[in-house]
């Protein structure tokens, strides 16, 4: 098959994109398995993908929903391979597509060599067997249309499920960067551990995830969330207005904007000025966060552009590395030696 795919196996989603066909799937990255095979070496998928998103703490008794990632690395190479390789098929692409076909996967700069070598073990499986790595940031910055080779300074922050990384690069190399375990997943879980300690309301994680999305700074809107009272053990309805949900974010914010200041005294004057003239291109699904750009604005006063395709861009720039093979090797020797 002409062309070979760019990969994104990301905590929360999972993207593949084809070089010349453009994005062939976004399904998140859960899936349902019977509880007997969890820890078993035969895990197979009864659902991938958004199907199994549905079932999140609605699963019958046999049923888990799991999601073979975690922090934007493999922690279950079994249940990863099956993942993989179900997801591939849903996205109608048979065995004897995929066999043999190039592949560029990104996976987060800060990622061990044991967790790369994983991911490459899971790329194989799925029948890849010319996959190569390369740094999520980076591949992301392709996406959005910048050019990690020219003697210009760049910055990017990628806030995904499980990992937020911050990276300054220039003429086919790093000049700083920062990973920080503080990102999607973290907002989800502080705003679970906020209402059942403000409001003594138990929800899902869905619902904490649907209440994070619907925040909005600038316009003020209020959300309804549907959950358990502590007190009675019925289901109760809650109005949460967005300037309550941004207050309980904002350690979370915080953290992530003194992750991207750490990058920034980094950087000798030169490429400082780079940046504080570009700005900074802030892409992955956390930052789909209303009016996060404004805050990181405001905190460190230089411009903030958000990508055109935030969930997208890192499988779109992995695919356009296909034709461009001397980014590939500039940031994959980085990369290796960075780990």
């Amino acid at each position: 098959m002409s062309g070979g795919f760019g990969i994104d196996v990301g905590t929360a989603n999972t993207v593949v994109c084809h070089r010349t066909r453009g994005v062939l799937l976004d399904e998140p990255s859960v899936m349902v398995i019977r509880t007997s095979e969890a820890r078993t070496r035969r895990v197979r998928p009864l659902l991938v993908g958004r199907e199994a998103r549905d079932l999140m703490g609605r699963c019958p008794v046999g049923l888990s929903a799991v999601r073979p990632l975690h922090d934007g690395v493999i922690v279950d190479l079994e249940a990863a391979r099956a993942f993989m390789s179900a997801l591939l098929a849903k996205a109608a692409l048979p065995a004897w597509q995929r066999i043999g076909a190039r592949a560029v996967v990104g996976v987060p700069a800060g990622a061990t060599a044991l967790e790369r070598r994983a991911l490459l073990e899971v790329a194989d499986e799925a029948g890849m067997r010319k996959a190569v790595l390369i740094p999520e940031p980076i591949a992301g910055a392709v996406g959005c249309g910048l050019d990690p080779l020219e003697p210009r300074a760049h910055m990017v922050l990628d806030i995904g499920g499980g990992t937020s990384e911050i990276t300054a690069f220039c003429y086919g190399g790093v000049l700083s960067h920062r990973s920080s375990r503080i990102a999607g997943d973290e907002m989800t879980l502080t705003l679970y551990r906020h209402l059942r300690a403000e409001h003594q309301l138990l929800v899902g994680e869905l619902t904490a995830e649907a209440l994070k999305c619907a925040v909005d700074a600038e316009e003020g809107l209020s959300t309804v969330v549907q959950g358990i009272d502590l007190a009675t053990g019925r289901p109760r309805l809650k109005t949460v207005e967005s300037a309550e949900v941004l207050e309980a974010l904002q350690p979370t914010a915080d953290a992530i904007i003194a992750a991207l200041a750490g990058v920034l005294d980094d950087l000798p004057p030169q490429a400082a000025d780079d940046i504080l003239t570009e700005g900074v291109v802030v892409f992955g699904g956390a930052s789909l966060l209303r009016g996060f750009d404004k805050l990181i604005e405001s905190a460190l006063g230089f411009p903030v552009r958000m990508a055109e395709r935030p969930l997208t861009c890192v499988a779109e720039g992995a695919a356009r590395c296909l034709a461009d093979p001397d980014v590939v090797r500039a940031y994959e020797d980085t990369f290796i030696e960075a780990g």
